[in-house]
Protein backbone atom coordinates (compact mmCIF):
# COMPACT_ATOMS: atom_id res chain seq x y z
CA UNK A 1 0.00 0.00 0.00
CA UNK A 2 2.81 2.67 0.74
CA UNK A 3 4.44 1.70 -2.74
CA UNK A 4 1.07 3.13 -4.27
CA UNK A 5 2.37 6.56 -2.40
CA UNK A 6 6.02 6.83 -3.62
CA UNK A 7 5.54 8.70 -7.06
CA UNK A 8 3.88 11.54 -4.81
CA UNK A 9 6.64 11.52 -2.47
CA UNK A 10 9.02 11.93 -5.20
CA UNK A 11 7.11 14.49 -7.21
CA UNK A 12 6.87 16.52 -3.22
CA UNK A 13 10.98 16.20 -3.17
CA UNK A 14 11.54 17.49 -6.43
CA UNK A 15 9.23 19.87 -5.91
CA UNK A 16 10.67 21.15 -2.77
CA UNK A 17 14.59 20.66 -3.97
CA UNK A 18 13.71 22.76 -6.96
CA UNK A 19 11.89 25.68 -4.73
CA UNK A 20 15.02 25.90 -2.55
CA UNK A 21 17.79 26.02 -5.56
CA UNK A 22 14.89 28.65 -7.20
CA UNK A 23 15.25 31.00 -3.70
CA UNK A 24 19.22 30.54 -3.45
CA UNK A 25 19.94 30.87 -7.08
CA UNK A 26 17.75 34.19 -6.84
CA UNK A 27 19.81 35.32 -3.30
CA UNK A 28 23.42 34.27 -4.88
CA UNK A 29 23.01 35.48 -8.55
CA UNK A 30 20.45 38.58 -7.94
CA UNK A 31 21.77 42.09 -7.75
CA UNK A 32 22.41 43.17 -4.35
CA UNK A 33 23.25 46.80 -3.86
CA UNK A 34 21.64 47.65 -0.46
CA UNK A 35 21.22 51.43 0.49
CA UNK A 36 19.82 53.28 3.64
CA UNK A 37 16.41 53.88 1.77
CA UNK A 38 16.06 50.34 0.56
CA UNK A 39 16.44 49.18 3.87
CA UNK A 40 13.38 51.72 5.39
CA UNK A 41 9.82 50.28 5.47
CA UNK A 42 7.54 51.31 2.74
CA UNK A 43 4.24 52.21 3.88
CA UNK A 44 1.80 52.70 0.66
CA UNK A 45 4.05 55.32 -0.59
CA UNK A 46 4.36 57.67 2.70
CA UNK A 47 6.87 58.52 4.90
CA UNK A 48 6.71 56.10 7.85
CA UNK A 49 5.90 58.19 10.66
CA UNK A 50 6.45 57.15 14.22
CA UNK A 51 8.17 53.77 15.05
CA UNK A 52 7.23 50.07 13.39
CA UNK A 53 6.85 48.23 17.30
CA UNK A 54 3.81 50.10 18.38
CA UNK A 55 1.20 48.30 20.28
CA UNK A 56 -2.22 47.21 19.25
CA UNK A 57 -4.73 47.59 21.81
CA UNK A 58 -6.39 44.49 23.49
CA UNK A 59 -9.71 45.50 21.80
CA UNK A 60 -8.20 44.72 18.07
CA UNK A 61 -7.22 41.07 19.16
CA UNK A 62 -10.88 40.66 20.19
CA UNK A 63 -12.57 42.01 17.61
CA UNK A 64 -10.54 39.61 15.34
CA UNK A 65 -10.63 36.53 17.48
CA UNK A 66 -14.92 37.35 17.29
CA UNK A 67 -14.19 37.33 13.20
CA UNK A 68 -12.97 34.39 12.77
CA UNK A 69 -15.14 32.69 15.23
CA UNK A 70 -17.77 33.62 12.96
CA UNK A 71 -15.44 32.49 10.20
CA UNK A 72 -15.49 28.91 11.28
CA UNK A 73 -19.23 28.92 12.23
CA UNK A 74 -19.85 29.75 8.37
CA UNK A 75 -17.56 27.35 7.16
CA UNK A 76 -19.78 24.75 9.96
CA UNK A 77 -22.64 25.75 8.68
CA UNK A 78 -22.48 26.10 4.98
CA UNK A 79 -22.12 22.02 4.19
CA UNK A 80 -24.78 21.70 6.54
CA UNK A 81 -26.61 23.80 4.83
CA UNK A 82 -25.71 22.27 1.61
CA UNK A 83 -26.67 19.10 2.71
CA UNK A 84 -30.07 19.21 4.52
CA UNK A 85 -32.65 18.31 1.70
CA UNK A 86 -30.49 14.79 1.81
CA UNK A 87 -30.99 14.66 6.12
CA UNK A 88 -34.61 14.90 5.32
CA UNK A 89 -34.99 12.80 2.61
CA UNK A 90 -33.37 10.36 5.50
CA UNK A 91 -35.50 11.06 7.75
CA UNK A 92 -33.39 12.72 10.61
CA UNK A 93 -33.68 16.23 9.55
CA UNK A 94 -35.04 17.46 12.52
CA UNK A 95 -32.53 16.08 14.94
CA UNK A 96 -29.85 17.56 12.73
CA UNK A 97 -31.35 21.02 12.98
CA UNK A 98 -31.89 20.92 16.52
CA UNK A 99 -27.87 20.46 16.75
CA UNK A 100 -27.26 23.18 14.19
CA UNK A 101 -30.28 25.45 16.06
CA UNK A 102 -27.84 24.94 20.02
CA UNK A 103 -24.81 25.99 17.69
CA UNK A 104 -26.40 29.05 16.72
CA UNK A 105 -27.51 29.46 19.82
CA UNK A 106 -24.03 29.01 21.74
CA UNK A 107 -22.30 31.37 19.51
CA UNK A 108 -25.45 34.26 19.71
CA UNK A 109 -24.71 34.02 23.49
CA UNK A 110 -21.36 34.88 22.76
CA UNK A 111 -22.25 37.48 20.77
CA UNK A 112 -24.24 39.30 23.23
CA UNK A 113 -22.29 38.86 26.19
CA UNK A 114 -19.28 40.39 23.93
CA UNK A 115 -21.71 43.24 23.38
CA UNK A 116 -22.71 44.31 26.20
CA UNK A 117 -19.02 43.72 27.76
CA UNK A 118 -18.23 47.00 25.45
CA UNK A 119 -15.96 44.43 23.17
CA UNK A 120 -17.20 45.56 19.76
CA UNK A 121 -16.92 49.68 20.78
CA UNK A 122 -13.43 51.89 19.91
CA UNK A 123 -12.97 55.04 21.05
Amino acid sequence: MTTEFIPFFIQMAIAIVIGFAFLKGAALLGPHRPNRIKHMPYESGMDPIGSARERYSVKFYLVAMIFIIFDVEIVFLFPWAASYKTFLDAGVGMGVLGVVVVFIAILAIGLVYDIKKGGLEFD
